[in-house]
């Protein structure tokens, strides 16, 4: 099976992810996606194929090598974002002349360079779009096809020497979740590589350090006309918390480096207020001073109004880039392996999390590589073909140079 038509394959199982549920896999979907998936490595003959009951699956493709060489792992998500549905994916392959793309025409849904820029660098190319009532499913349903396009790649050209190749598909990733149960010895590779990047040539080993902050206000809710000097109005409160936080450093005006406190949710009466935050930067050090600022901005609000404010604050990850400084020359076999498949390297930071930051963590160096999708989580997204055939070769390419 080839890489496209295991990609059109793949979007058609439903597998939105759901961080309500408190389960792993989070919902039914992914599991009956990694029993297909698991079929297929089956077929496809690969050794010591595992699939436990969390819905993470591992496989080897044993190395052809007569000397001993790393092994290397890649892995990718099965899940897709709760951001948007992703039941009935419908994709079709557009041959992108350039200008519009009209993706329902019954609702008015298009893809419009003026609003997404990038498409212009996809000019005669073919990309696989949806329908605009779906997400399409690229991340990282891309990253699997890639991977298993690249064993295949082996398979049919015997007389490329790599060591001993381990896959590994796991669930949740899109809720935080995805390493959470990855067994990192039962995998046992030297080393490994997420295909779950964006654009053609995104290459990353940095991360942002990453926490929750739930701050819960409470009032004091009397009749309103018979308050005065006894009501405390919560979400009066919470309001004030809000704007002294700094208000230019959110997600709408930072980029790059920069780091944010982003309010995600505001719920309240009277009586209760909460607000969640989550808190992201890429330096440690102004990580730990955010945490302590919503602490210190909590403490104002207590002297003013005491006892009414209260915070809970959560580590979520870390930035991976502290575990691989260590192991630099898995950085350099990637950028090496994208130059031979005629890629542009585009090393950057990720502006948010990605199961290698906790894989690395757990003791799995980890870094990401591109996918080639586009406009993720949304109704908007798409893939060039020619991106995830490059992402395809870039796994061959990495395979070799560890053999060599």
């Amino acid at each position: 099976m080839k890489l496209t038509e295991r990609f059109l394959q793949y979007v058609k199982f439903d597998t939105q992810s759901d961080e309500l549920t408190n389960l792993t896999p989070s919902t039914p979907g992914q599991m009956v996606f990694a029993k297909a998936l698991e079929k297929e490595l089956h077929e496809m003959g690969l050794s010591d194929i595992s699939l436990d009951e969390n819905g993470y699956l591992f496989a080897t493709l044993p190395g052809n090598t007569d000397k001993k060489v790393p092994t290397i792992g890649f892995i990718a998500h099965m899940d897709t974002a709760p951001d948007m549905s992703g039941h009935d994916v419908k994709p079709r392959i557009v041959d992108y002349q350039g200008g519009k793309i009209v993706l329902n025409e019954e609702q008015n849904i298009v893809l419009d360079p003026e609003q997404f820029p990038e498409l212009n660098d996809y000019v005669g190319q073919q990309l696989i779009v949806t329908d605009g009532t779906t997400l399409l499913g690229a991340d990282d349903k891309a990253g699997i096809a890639e991977i298993l396009a690249a064993v295949e790649y082996f398979q049919e050209h015997p007389e490329v020497k790599h060591g001993d190749i381990r896959v590994g598909f796991n669930p949740d990733e899109e809720i935080g979740m995805g390493a959470h149960k990855f067994d990192v010895e039962k995998f046992a590779a030297d080393w490994a590589y997420t295909m779950d990047g964006g654009a053609v040539g995104e290459l990353e080993f940095e991360n942002f350090n990453a926490a929750s902050a739930k701050i819960t206000f409470t009032g004091l809710n009397v009749h309103p006309g018979a308050a005065k000097h006894k009501m405390l109005n919560s979400m009066r409160v919470a309001n004030q918390f809000a704007i002294m936080l700094p208000r230019w450093e959110t997600p709408e005006h930072t980029e790059g480096y920069e780091g944010f406190y982003h309010l995600i949710s505001m719920k309240g009466n009277v009586e209760e207020t909460t607000l969640t935050y989550i808190l992201r930067d890429h330096d440690r050090a102004r990580f730990e001073s955010r945490k302590r600022e919503i602490e210190h901005l909590c403490h104002k609000v207590n002297c003013e109004f005491p006892g009414c404010a209260k915070a809970e604050i959560k580590d979520q990850y870390y930035n991976m880039r502290e575990q691989i400084e260590p192991v630099m020359h898995i950085i350099d076999v990637a950028k090496k392996a994208m130059e031979r498949a005629d890629v542009p390297v585009k090393v950057q930071p990720i502006r948010g999390g990605t199961d290698g930051a906790q894989l690395s963590f757990k003791g799995l160096p980890c870094p990401n590589i591109f996918a080639g999708g586009m406009n993720m989580h949304g109704r908007y997204e798409y893939v060039p073909i020619p991106s995830m055939e490059k992402a395809m070769m870039t796994i061959v390419e990495i395979c070799k140079i560890v053999a060599e």
